[in-house]
């Protein structure tokens, strides 16, 4: 018998029971569905978390002196970068570069007659374009300028909790370079949203100038921030700028806890994959069990005509074959269609949902990302585990013995 017939008479026994074919179809389309929205979905996250973590946090490179430490947050002089107009320049002049800017970092506490709260505050060049992030997602007030003295800008998460409203001054308290404490009153310029919300609940901004003269750092920043027109860049770049006395810093320097985190959920969303597979593959070995189990006597008598086991093997395992062919290109074009519509529309989240993981930028709007080699190698995984645990029922139906699959009811 040829192999074309074999793949005849399985096509045949599948739609004998269009029910049971349709029901265990639909199973391995779902599951594959669900594969790919999930892949859609992790792959959206990775790169939603790269992409905002690098656009308001660490940019793709930062120069910063090779004692600073960012977790101190320090203001003194041997820990800060000096002659960062030089270094802006000298990063600037590179073709791979879109804008470097300086910032100053320093910890605070903003207060208010009825209550105050510790947070970040940051020093920056409003022009720059590493800030436009902020500067459009203003909703209330004006934007800042260079030389503006005595206004900063607040997040709208951080105003709406503390009550505070454009035009209301406040308290803000910091360390400066000396080690000393200093106090001065501030007008709320205006309130930002980017849509991030552990940068909106906890940043304070104020011209770079202003954070420089309030803290009593002269003309020196915590770290220069470089955005490149190609990220693929990054190495080029980092090595043109590299210098004694400083560190250069790439994006995935930056981002340790984040890529730690992806490549953890990684292993934990593989883990799921794995179990749905196998749910699915369960199902359609079942399935192809219970016919055979309701074909005994016609399998007894093809036994009796002739046919081989291995020819009844193969004859079971060609209709788990067709099914799960059939299922993983019918999932895997839904679920394609289905993520990228969603890549378009994006999914809305609720902020306090995506802003509970510290350390980790990620908007309430996530949008799925399809990712074509993934979807090939779920799909290959799904076929081969189903067709493996096919063997099973193939193999049941092989060591049938004719005469007493004739006297089967």
């Amino acid at each position: 018998m040829t192999i074309k017939r074999f793949w005849v008479i399985a096509f045949r026994d599948l739609i004998r029971n269009k029910r049971r074919t349709f029901l265990t179809l639909l199973a391995v389309t779902m599951g594959m569905m669900v594969l790919i929205m999930m892949s859609g979905f992790i792959a959206g996250v990775i790169a939603d978390g790269l992409r905002e973590n690098i656009r308001l946090n660490t940019g793709h490179i930062q120069l910063r002196d090779d004692t600073y430490e960012i977790e101190k947050l320090s203001l003194l002089s041997r820990d800060l970068l000096d002659d960062i107009e030089a270094l802006t320049a000298q990063a600037e002049a590179l073709s791979e570069v879109q804008s470097a800017a300086p910032v100053l970092w320093t910890s605070g506490v903003l207060s208010t007659v009825r209550e105050s709260t510790g947070l970040q505050v940051t020093g920056i060049v409003p022009d720059d374009d590493f800030h436009a992030p902020v500067r459009d997602g203003m909703i209330a007030g004006e934007y800042l300028a260079a030389d503006d003295r005595g206004q900063i800008l607040l997040g709208e998460r951080l105003a709406n909790d503390m009550g505070i409203t454009v035009g209301e001054r406040v308290s803000l308290t910091m360390g400066n370079a000396d080690g000393q404490v200093n106090e001065d009153i501030f007008t709320v310029a205006g309130l930002f949203n980017t849509g991030i919300l552990s940068y909106d609940q906890n940043t304070v901004i104020m011209p770079l100038a202003q954070a420089q003269a309030f803290t009593n750092s002269g003309n020196r920043a915590s770290s220069i921030i470089v955005m490149l027109n190609d990220r693929e860049d990054t190495a080029k770049v980092a090595a043109a700028l590299q210098g004694a006395g400083r560190e250069v810093l790439t994006w995935e320097n930056l981002n340790v806890l984040l890529l730690t985190l992806m490549d953890q959920a990684g292993v934990i969303y593989y883990i799921l994959y794995l179990i749905v597979i196998l749910v699915v593959a369960v199902l359609i070995a079942n399935t192809l069990l219970m016919s055979v189990f309701e074909r005994t006597r016609e399998l007894g008598i093809l036994a009796s005509l002739g046919m081989k086991g291995r020819q009844l093997m193969l004859m079971v395992l060609f209709e788990a074959i067709i099914l799960a062919l059939m299922g993983v290109a019918i999932g895997l074009v839904l679920g394609a269609g289905f993520v990228t519509y969603m890549s378009g529309v994006g999914i809305q989240f609720s902020a306090e949902a995506m802003g509970s993981m510290q350390g980790v930028a990620l908007g309430s709007r996530l949008y799925p990302a399809f990712a074509p080699g993934e979807a090939v190698t779920l799909s290959i995984l799904m076929f081969t585990i189903v067709s493996l645990v096919s063997l099973y029922p193939a193999w049941y139906a092989a060591r049938l013995e004719p005469v007493k699959a004739l006297h089967a009811l």
